[in-house]
């Protein structure tokens, strides 16, 4: 795929189409006049030239359920990243309100381990709901981690299980092994089954997953590829509180819960169960968010924006297997273009 910029992009701005109950089905709906939904389609035209500029290479506004815009390649299966976790998320809050997953259960009792040096007494005493904040205290290599990831992972025992937040690989991973012994279940199929058929998506299947395996740690990463489109579907699942056309799919309550900042990060906002919070209106450099706003995230600037008070969902989709990166202060900008076309700042 080509950067947005080179390609013909795919642009649609306000398509006389409207789902009913404004919930997307077999295909979105779009508002029916972006005048009289209060948006500018010049100031529009000015986010997606923005968008030129930066190696974007899909872009969706959704507000209350309908697309407002859209360009680029949003129908191309991409490489979500680290937006994986925010998924896997979705699913524990289903299998927690089943009764099959205790978030109270500790490492040691859940029987996980890792590589030598394995895990010491004191670290098996993480729970489940610690891993979830990013707050385990477990300090091992993990796979897929970042550079900056491993220059700034504290030593082992540093910090004891729930006292200190790390963005940590190990925890993510070892949530997918603990989620798949605990449910006997492959984290794809779930996604397929438990998110991607009752929201109807578009384009996910299992085989959209794999497992990375290495030798740093026995905990597999998981990731997966999905279209703009389905990440937008997911984005507006949360915006409206886990219901999907009446259905509950995700409990309310979990979707409250892993949108609330457990710990600070900085001029990052916060961090949740798997997502990231906006703190003091601060998410992405270069835009305040008004309190409520949170996001899942991966490299190279892929994410899924929402911002309950205004009703909206912005996706933004990079192809990092092209070599695209865009910076979180050129999604702050994004954003900023954005909220300023509705008519507020």
């Amino acid at each position: 795929m080509q950067r947005i910029g080179l390609i013909a992009a795919v642009v649609s701005l306000a398509v006389p189409i409207r789902a009913a109950d404004d919930y997307p089905g077999a295909t979105w709906g779009h508002v029916k006049s972006l005048r009289e939904a209060g948006w500018s389609s010049e100031k529009l035209k000015e986010v997606r030239q923005y968008s030129l500029t930066i190696p974007t290479d899909a872009v969706m506004v959704v507000e209350d359920g309908l697309v407002v815009a859209e360009w680029g390649a949003i129908s191309e299966k991409i490489w979500i990243h680290s937006m994986r976790k925010s998924y896997l998320s979705a699913l524990y809050g289903i299998y927690v309100s089943k009764g099959v997953i205790r978030l109270s259960k500790t490492l040691a009792e859940l029987g996980i381990d890792d590589n030598p040096p394995s895990l010491t007494a004191e670290e098996k005493r993480a729970t489940i709901e610690d891993l979830l904040k990013a707050r385990s205290g477990v300090y091992h290599p993990a796979l897929e981690e970042a550079a900056w990831m491993q220059n700034i992972r504290p030593e082992r025992g540093s910090h004891p299980p729930g006292t200190f937040w790390y963005y940590n690989n190990w925890d993510f991973n070892a949530l997918g092994t603990i989620f798949e012994k605990e449910t006997g279940r492959r984290i794809f199929d779930e996604v397929k089954l438990r998110l991607a058929d009752p929201l109807q998506m578009e384009d996910f299947q299992a085989t959209d997953g794999k497992y990375d395996t290495g030798k740093s740690s026995i905990h597999r990463a998981y990731p997966m590829r999905m279209t703009a489109r389905d990440t937008a579907r997911f984005g507006l699942l949360y915006l409206r509180g886990g219901v999907w056309r009446g259905k509950q799919v995700v409990p309310k309550d979990w979707v409250r819960r892993s949108v609330t900042a457990y710990s600070s990060a900085g001029k990052m906002g916060g961090y949740g169960y798997l997502w990231w919070v906006a703190r003091n209106g601060r998410l992405f450099p270069g835009v305040t968010l008004d309190e409520g706003a949170f996001a899942a995230e991966g490299v190279g600037g892929n994410c899924v924006v929402v911002i309950p008070s205004r009703k909206l969902v912005v996706v933004n989709r990079v192809n990092t297997k092209a070599g695209h990166r865009v910076k979180s202060s050129e999604i702050g900008q994004l954003l900023s273009l954005i909220l300023a076309a509705k008519g507020r700042t």
